[in-house]
């Protein structure tokens, strides 16, 4: 089946959802949903547990009722999704201008699907780390675990993946399935993380965690697998500033259940096939204020263009994609060139890594470790366009600094073609 479309958005989790009402909302009709699970709402339908929503509607929601609220609005807009339904590629033609792009689909009901559209919005989200992407010795019983796929099977198929727990990793998927599997009757004697502080939130460390007497060992990986058929234990090990294990730390742990919560990959398969330009640090797209990628008319957000750590943040960017979407169907966009945004110092990246100027906008960032009581410069060669002042910024969450039109006058003024964000230490 063919069809002709304005926009087609690829993933219908918080990003999707959140795009496509920002486009609808922007005058776009012309609009289709694309989603690979049999229901809308990606992860968020797993994550049963509150904090959602603070900052977007200013009310603490579960993870499903937080998509339920986007779902509701894809509904009353009457914005078409198809579900069960796996994209496979997607592939530009510029002879069919002004649809030069065609995503093909794959679905149990459709069978082929053959969307040509003049936009696309990225928002696959991301996937989990393996235990094959860590490299870790010994053997391959059963027992072992992704935090996401244990929390599925807690949460949704009603599965106890085991009842003595060890958990690698601090991000925040595990401590959160550190707190279920206790609630749940599981013992889980420690999480391990091989770095020196936490990759998880301090509210999800103090709840987690502390508030159930989980020890957190920092510093500690694991050098050791055992049993054949069943997990049987683990042997631990304290690391060095090159995280290497210390000989004569070793400890050996009995447990039934490893869980691995070692970090997210954003899912961009479909991006590098369709020639979009990758940012080696964040693992998506480069993209401008607008989100858009190195295509013209490709577009970014969510977790696929970075790993964000709260959703609400998702649907501030996705906005922007979706807006930007509308606007491009349109051509109302402009063609003004184009400065490059660096990350310098403690900051890891910035996201978006280039900007037009047009338009006050916000700049992401991460640090690369924890830093205490300082400031982000936004820098144009030596002269300092903006600061931001933070008491703390950490590794496992997200600093918006925004660029208002005051800053945009002095940048312009400069005439550089080259913004840096660092950090400065009071």
């Amino acid at each position: 089946m063919i069809r002709t479309l304005n926009t087609v958005i690829v993933g219908g989790g918080p990003a999707g959802l959140s795009a496509a009402v920002a486009a609808f909302d922007a005058g776009e009709r012309s609009l289709l949903i694309v989603e690979r699970d049999v229901h809308l709402g990606g992860i968020l339908q797993q994550c049963i547990h509150n904090g959602f929503g603070l900052q977007w509607f200013k009310e603490e929601l579960t993870g499903p009722e937080y998509a339920q609220r986007f779902i509701d609005q894809a509904e009353e807009r009457q914005i078409e999704s198809v579900t069960g339904t796996m994209v496979l590629e997607i592939r530009q033609d510029p002879q069919n201008a002004p649809y030069d792009k065609t995503v093909f689909c794959l679905s149990p009901s459709e069978g082929v699907l053959e969307l040509r559209c003049r936009s696309v919005i990225l928002s696959m989200g991301c996937r989990e780390r393996v235990r094959g992407n860590l490299k870790t010795p010994g053997t391959r019983p059963v027992g072992i675990y992704s935090a996401g796929l244990a929390q599925r099977l807690v949460n949704l198929e009603g599965v106890m993946p085991g009842k003595k727990v060890v958990i690698l990793g601090s991000g925040d998927i595990g401590l959160i399935m550190a707190r279920r599997m206790t609630w749940e009757g599981a013992e889980v004697k420690m999480v391990c993380e091989i770095m020196p502080y936490s990759a998880g939130l301090a509210r999800n460390i103090q709840q987690c965690l502390i508030d159930l007497n989980i020890p957190l060992h920092l510093s500690t990986t694991i050098v050791n697998i055992h049993g054949r058929d069943r997990l049987e234990g683990v042997t631990i090990a304290r690391v060095d500033e090159k995280r290497n294990p210390i000989p004569g730390t070793e400890q050996y742990v009995e447990c039934d259940t490893l869980l691995l919560s070692v970090g997210l990959l954003p899912e961009n398969e479909l991006s590098r096939a369709l020639g979009v330009e990758m940012d080696p640090v964040t693992g998506g797209p480069r993209v401008d204020e607008n989100r858009q990628t190195s295509i013209p008319g490709v577009y970014a957000c969510g977790n696929v263009l970075h790993v964000h750590d709260i959703v609400d943040f998702v649907s501030k960017e996705s906005t922007i994609a979706g807006k930007s979407a509308a606007a491009y169907n349109l051509q109302s966009q402009s063609g003004a060139e184009q400065v490059t945004l660096k990350a310098a110092g403690a900051v890891r990246y910035t996201v978006p890594q280039m900007a037009s100027l047009e338009e006050p906008f916000s700049i992401f960032c991460r640090v690369a470790y924890p830093v205490s009581s300082g400031k982000f410069l936004v820098k144009a060669g030596d002269q300092v366009i903006l600061e931001k002042k933070f008491i703390k910024a950490v590794p496992s969450e997200m600093e918006e600094i925004p660029v208002r039109k005051a800053e945009l006058e002095k940048i312009l003024s400069t005439g550089a073609g080259e913004l840096t964000l660092e950090t400065c230490l009071d």
